[in-house]
């Protein structure tokens, strides 16, 4: 389980299953634990964007396969995926 170390998500008396393991962000990882949104969260807002703003559903059923079809056509689009999720952090030109 991934924390941030932040005061108030801290517990005195934890117990953690001995199956978890906790691990801590650093404390200075502004591209993991930031404001800012993430790869993944770049994608959820386009997802909602440009396939579910202004839709209702009659059934669970049918919002299931309004994901399902976002969620192929987005992820089967290869100019998409270099695109929507990028994040300057994550450019392996970047990384030294």
């Amino acid at each position: 389980m991934v924390c941030d170390g932040a005061g108030f998500h801290t517990a005195k008396a934890l117990n953690v299953p001995k199956h978890v393991t906790l691990v801590k962000l650093p404390p200075y990882s502004p591209e993991l634990n930031s404001p800012e949104p993430n790869p993944l969260q770049n994608l959820w807002h386009y997802l909602k964007s440009h396939y579910w703003r202004h839709r209702a559903y009659t059934d669970y059923e049918e919002i299931e396969d309004a994901a399902m079809t976002a969620w192929q056509l987005a992820v089967l689009n290869k100019h998409l995926m270099k695109t929507v999720p990028a994040a300057p952090y994550n450019n392996s030109d970047n990384l030294n």
